[in-house]
């Protein structure tokens, strides 16, 4: 199986500069991470969006406040909208110290969603994007540590970090430009100083061994060879239970010995992929100019958009994301090119597809919302 190169720009940057290099604190360009998210954003986000609990959350004093203190209720259409934010009771608390948390921006901020996506797309483990708006002179969690790994950039102002290891705190200031990885389990705090303080975290919730044998086993144990009942009298009788355990476990061994990694790895990448739905920005105009592409039309990937080819002996699969095609043997090729370049138009095809063909194909993927017309 072949995956495209996905990582362009952004999560590149972050890859490549941060974790690769094995260092925890990164200098770098401060408008291409300010571009990400800027003061300005939040406060469009905040006063002129309509935002609903818990994409927003407040702490004050290392604890959260309930989302009742700044949402109010409305109606649309005659029905009723509960857990709207309220900009002006957030702002009120913002005043009085507290800090703005606004949760999962990787599901509507499109420079995030693409930074995200991009990193999900490359490390095949899920991941998260929230930002954190902090008064001057405030802090709005305690010490504390996260279950996954985090990239943390800031956008707006300065925050001093205070990082915990075995040999105790390690002080790091951060302001825009500069950027910081904390391996997940890392104790840590943060206050703004003299200026509000806005930074972005991107948390990495780690695909780990255990999830994936686990999934395995539950998977084999719905064998009925398993639904049999324990022996009756095994309190009286434990050598009997533990003759027939082991003989369970066994059956169990040679079951895990007999899997098929590959497959497993199949099942787990459908999986992953299956909850990556595409961002379709555009895909309306693309829709209405469906009938226009032609043999030297322009088209590009979208960079949210996942393309994995996988051919078995009987057809081409190609996950897409949130959805599956299943198409002959022959398109294997051309999906491989599509799956390659950035770029492409509809003419080169031509080695494997005629002009028809390779038209039904491309326009089928601008509809499916892996490709998009360039102008």
């Amino acid at each position: 199986m072949d995956a495209l190169p996905l990582l362009t720009g952004d999560a590149q940057s972050f890859l490549d500069k941060i974790w690769a290099s094995h260092v925890h604190v990164h200098h770098t360009d401060p408008d291409h991470l300010v571009s990400l998210l800027s003061l300005d954003d939040v406060d469009h986000l905040l006063t002129s969006t309509a935002l609903r609990a818990p994409a927003l959350r407040i702490a004050k004093d290392g604890n959260v406040v309930p989302s009742s203190a700044f949402t109010r209720a409305a109606t649309l259409a005659g029905q009723p909208l509960t857990g709207l934010v309220d900009a002006r009771k957030v702002l009120d608390l913002f005043d009085e110290g507290a800090t703005v948390v606004l949760q999962g921006l990787h599901r509507y901020w499109p420079p995030l969603t693409r930074l995200v996506r991009e990193l999900e797309l490359t490390l095949g483990h899920p991941c998260q994007a929230n930002a954190y708006l902090t008064p001057p002179d405030s802090q709005g969690f305690a010490v504390h540590s996260d279950t996954h790994d985090v990239f943390v950039f800031q956008t707006h102002g300065t925050k001093q970090w205070e990082v915990y290891d075995a040999s105790g705190a390690r002080p790091v200031l951060l302001e825009p430009g500069i950027s910081m990885y904390l391996p997940h389990g890392t104790p840590h705090a943060a206050r703004a100083q003299e200026t509000a303080s806005l930074h972005v975290t991107v948390g990495i919730n780690q695909v780990t061994w255990r999830q994936v044998l686990q999934r395995l086993t539950s998977d084999l144990l719905q064998d009925a060879a398993y639904d049999g009942a324990v022996p009756a009298g095994y309190l009286s009788d434990p050598a009997q239970f533990a003759g027939q355990l082991a003989q369970q476990l066994e059956q169990l061994t040679q079951q895990i010995a007999e899997s098929d990694p590959t497959r497993v790895v199949e099942e787990q990448i459908s999986r992953f992929l299956g909850n990556r739905t595409p961002t379709l920005r555009g895909g309306l105009r693309d829709r209405l100019d469906l009938d226009r592409v032609a043999d030297d039309t322009l088209l590009e990937r979208r960079p949210t958009a996942a393309c994995l080819v996988m051919a078995d002996p009987e057809r081409t699969r190609v996950l897409l994301g949130d959805r599956e095609l299943r198409m002959p043997l022959r398109i294997e090729a051309p999906m491989r090119l599509i799956a390659a370049q950035p770029a492409l138009q509809p003419r080169d095809l031509a080695p494997w597809l005629d002009p028809e063909s390779r038209l039904v194909l491309t326009r089928r993927l601008v509809r499916e919302g892996l490709l998009r017309i360039v102008g």
